[in-house]
């Protein structure tokens, strides 16, 4: 009787930890683009309307002063032996709803330090920059640091915040135009934005090919861990794969502008959908870390080269008023998929297995990829609807 009863769990819940580690390589998405994007933090929607409200500048200078703030804290309190679950969940979120208003308010305040000609190259510059701070000084500095002490990361992010806010007084002249009349309430704003954002047909469509993508992933990389380690791989193995991912990503989000000024996003669109279908097949039978990790570089460099275009687009498309909102929808509806996608294929892993699930996967893709090309909404000029 115990054996029968121990057998089944305990092989999969010391390797069960693991599987929220997905998130990690596809960030997200951009404005409308799957992949570097975290999940979905404290009310991205309200974010937008704030920076869309406030003075951009002293967003990021108010939220760079507040996450070093938070790191110290953290800092302090691992240095000092009395460490507390509710403190570490509070700086959590203050530091997530932080990072929010800072990233909305840099992605609005582009267009206003760049000219629109230098749009695509910089928007690449900046998803590339992101992209080498979560390839390079992300989880793997961090867990070099924590190898010299729990608190060293923190005290990297507390001198590294430190930073960005001294080089944000480099930054010359205003960062958005002044909003005429009266100002709404939040709610209306939070509103307008919504009501805006239904307008923009082909802005939706993208939106949603992003999110059903954005959830496959999730799954994939789930299905994907499951698999190697059931044909007993190490987590060397599994973070080869993810590592390759990730490095994909940074070399599409770094070429990702020469695709934006060749074609058009609609083209990118159904171009990288399908492409991401005939990359998922193979995964189904697939065991080699080496091949599945070519396999995810490809996928991770087309979520690159979305994300620079998403970016370009949504910079045209958006007028300035509306930009944080524009890109806080954007990062509501993408990184809710991404939370998403793991507990769905959590289910579908326990009930069909690695193999099946992947097909399954794959078919989905291809499905969005046949729906997005006979959608009438991509096929309109987008920039038509600004």
């Amino acid at each position: 009787m115990p054996r029968p009863r121990r057998r089944p769990p305990p092989p999969e819940p010391p390797r069960t930890p693991g599987r929220p580690r997905p998130r990690e390589p596809r960030r997200p998405p951009p404005g409308p683009g799957p992949g570097p994007e975290p999940g979905p933090r404290p009310g991205p929607e309200i974010g937008g309307a704030l920076v869309d409200r406030w003075d951009r500048r002293r967003i990021m200078l108010g939220a760079g002063l507040g996450q070093a703030l938070v790191a110290g804290a953290v800092a302090a309190l691992l240095l000092s032996g009395h460490v507390r679950l509710w403190a570490l969940l509070a700086a959590a979120f203050v530091e997530g709803t932080l990072g929010v208003l800072h990233q909305l308010a840099e992605r609005a305040a582009v267009p206003a330090v760049v000219p629109a000609e230098q749009l695509p190259e910089q928007t690449h510059r900046q998803r590339g920059a992101q992209k080498k701070k979560t390839a390079i000084a992300g989880q793997p500095l961090g867990s070099g640091l924590v190898a010299l002490g729990a608190s060293f990361p923190y005290v990297a992010a507390l001198v590294g915040q430190l930073a960005s806010v001294a080089l944000l007084f480099g930054v010359r002249g205003k960062l958005q135009t002044e909003r005429a009349g009266p100002r709404p309430d939040l709610l209306a704003d939070v509103k307008e934005g919504l009501v805006w954002m239904w307008r923009q047909h082909f802005l939706r469509a993208v939106m949603a090919a992003v999110a059903v993508s954005n959830l496959l992933f999730q799954g994939l990389n789930l299905a994907v861990m499951t698999g190697i380690q059931e044909n007993h791989g190490s987590q060397f193995e599994i973070g080869l794969v993810l590592s390759l991912s990730g490095a994909g990503g940074l070399v599409g989000a770094i070429s990702g502008g020469w695709w934006a000024t060749r074609f058009s996003l609609r083209t990118l669109v159904l171009g990288g959908l399908a492409v991401w279908t005939a990359l998922m097949v193979p995964v189904a039978v697939l065991r080699d870390p080496f091949a599945l990790g070519a396999l995810f570089a490809a996928s991770g460099y087309v979520g690159g080269v979305f994300n620079v275009a998403g970016g370009v687009f949504m910079v045209r498309v958006a007028p300035d008023r509306m930009r944080g909102r524009a890109n806080s929808l954007a990062m509501l509806v993408g990184g809710g998929a991404m939370a998403a996608g793991p507990v769905a294929a959590g289910f579908a892993l326990e009930a069909y297995g690695p193999t099946r699930t992947v097909l399954g996967l794959s078919a989905a893709m291809g499905l969005t990829a046949l729906a997005a090309l006979l959608s009438p909404a991509l096929r309109r000029n987008p920039l038509e609807e600004a």
